[in-house]
């Protein structure tokens, strides 16, 4: 394949040995670091993910959750589920008799359930890591406690949220520091977390979920008016388990995904309605735009009627994947026409990180780690550093939903880390991030490669779209001709200013052995190997 080295996509990097992929450019150096020292996939990604925790602290922390796809070399494909639950005394009357009726508000305490993220990186490292984790958290500590350059996706996004964060004295205090959004190139540190990973390196999910730490956490959410416990607290320490992933044979190959409380499943649903229609060349800009933007609604509709946690919706899987569902639903496109809009009753978010990992072993580990809205709840413990995520705003105060919140209920999330498999073997971890979209993206990605041969960097690289509360957002990459059709089937269109989502990914081809990347160019990330 000829190159265009005039275009503004990047080459794809092709390495021998082993390949890391994240969207900061430090967690990528840091992740690369131990794999050059020996360690393995997960030992990268780990040190990765905590280098990140720190350098982008709007979009991931220790306070959030964390899922993961894990594949051994030609072995079969494993999830871990490292989503937090909520309070034991959170039910939806209590958060009713609090004052809350139809939503939980991004910076209520009752937005934090007991973060997961720990508890899945100590369960990855006990059960596949290689090095200890004073080693994995060298890097990140390192820039914690001495600072760490202000990268320019991370600074825009930063100052776009910082009229919010000014609302919680202590998150302000840190994050704003001198009243504003650090710039491009400005140092910034976070002591107390490097203190955190410090602990966390000593005693293992302990040193987060009881003691001290703990205590001072749970003191400061019920001092907002949260309902959590020291008990909750230790619980969470064991959160994360490992599951059986969901799959669904796309291009001759399978899309693995974490199963729910994950919207995993929307992404399957969306890929095996775009099964029943020719998806290759032979399709206009618009048709396929379209066709995403139609299977998109339908598949979200059911995803927000019926993901929750998995006790909350036995069969679910099965239920939407089976041919009767799926043939029903691509019954229902109209290429001519945009069909009304779909049900939406999720919060709008967007940030997540996602980060991959090929190590020299051929051990794959597709990776994804979030706070959910930008800097999460805003809400920050001053004696911790633990900033808290939001999850729990994606429960629904509605008796007898399948997503109501419950007591040490899993809410239903959106992050979702993928693998794609050939032959029972896995060929690439891949993710996307960006919220909502990050299920209608996996869709729009793999058919960008399995459907067009596109590679991986020029399938990240296409203009994206995503049908999202009753608009069509595209990006400026969309022709006018592809918007004059689609708005002429009934698509209201919503130019966005700012990018839809970042993704990452890792290709294995069997033959050579080689690795190839491709890392979004809307985050400040790459991919690196050797």
């Amino acid at each position: 394949m000829d190159f265009d080295f005039f275009s503004a996509r990047r080459p794809a990097p092709i390495a021998t040995e082993a390949m890391i992929a994240t969207s900061h450019p430090l967690a990528t150096a840091a992740g690369l670091k131990i794999l050059t020292a020996g360690g393995n996939a997960v030992d990268a990604a780990i040190a990765a993910v905590a280098v990140q925790c720190v350098v982008d602290p709007l979009m991931t922390g220790i306070g959030g959750d964390c899922f993961a796809l894990y594949a051994p070399k030609g072995g079969k494909v494993t999830a871990l589920n490292g989503s937090g639950r909520a309070p034991a005394a959170a039910t939806v009357s209590a958060l009713q008799a609090a004052g809350l009726s139809d939503e939980i508000p991004q910076t209520s305490p009752h937005a934090v359930t007991v973060p997961g993220a720990i508890s899945a990186w100590c369960a990855l490292h006990e059960a596949h890591g290689s090095l200890p984790l004073e080693q994995l958290f060298a890097s990140a500590i390192h820039y914690a406690e001495d600072g760490y350059p202000v990268t320019p996706r991370v600074a825009m996004d930063w100052a776009g949220v910082a009229s919010l964060v000014a609302q919680d004295p202590h998150a302000s205090a840190l994050f704003l520091p001198g009243g504003a959004a650090p710039k491009v190139g400005q140092r910034h540190a976070q002591p107390l977390l490097g203190a955190r990973l410090r602990e966390i390196a000593e005693k293992g999910a302990a040193g987060f979920y009881e003691g001290d730490t703990a205590a001072s956490m749970v003191a400061h959410l019920r001092s907002l008016g949260g309902l959590h416990t020291e008990e909750d607290f230790h619980a969470g320490k064991d959160a994360a388990i490992w599951v059986d992933p969901i799959s669904t044979p796309y291009g001759g190959h399978d899309v693995v995904e974490c199963p729910p409380n994950g919207q995993g499943l929307a992404a399957l649903l969306i890929l095996r309605i775009l099964s029943k229609f020719d998806m290759g060349d032979g399709l206009s800009e618009a048709d396929r735009i379209h066709l995403h933007a139609e299977a998109t609604k339908l598949a979200y509709h059911h995803r927000d009627a019926l993901i929750a946690d998995p006790a909350d919706c036995p069969g679910v899987v099965e239920q939407l994947l089976s041919d009767e569902v799926v043939d029903a639903l691509a019954a229902r496109i109209d290429m001519t026409r945009a069909l009304p809009p779909a049900l939406w009753d999720e919060p709008e978010h967007r940030d997540t990180i996602y980060l991959c990992v090929v190590d020299g072993d051929g051990n794959a580990l597709s990776f994804i780690n979030s706070i959910f809205h930008g800097f999460g709840s805003t809400r920050l413990d001053p004696n911790t550093g633990v900033l808290f995520h939001s999850r729990g705003a994606s429960f629904r105060l509605i008796e007898g939903h399948p997503n109501a919140i419950a007591p040490m209920k899993r809410p239903m999330h959106t992050i979702i880390p993928g693998m794609l498999c050939k032959d029972g073997a896995a060929v690439m971890p891949f993710g996307v991030m960006g919220g909502q979209y990050q299920a209608a993206g996996h869709a729009a990605f793999l058919s960008g490669v399995l459907d067009l041969g596109q590679s991986l960097q020029e399938a990240m690289d296409a203009p994206r779209s995503f049908a999202f509360g009753g608009e069509l957002q595209i990006e400026p990459g969309v022709s006018q001709e592809a918007r004059d059709s689609l708005e002429a089937r009934g698509h209201k269109l919503s130019l966005q200013s700012s990018p839809i989502g970042g993704s990452q990914a890792i290709r294995i081809t069997p033959e050579t052995g080689f690795l190839t990347s491709g890392s979004d160019t809307r985050k400040d990330g790459c991919a690196l190997g050797y």
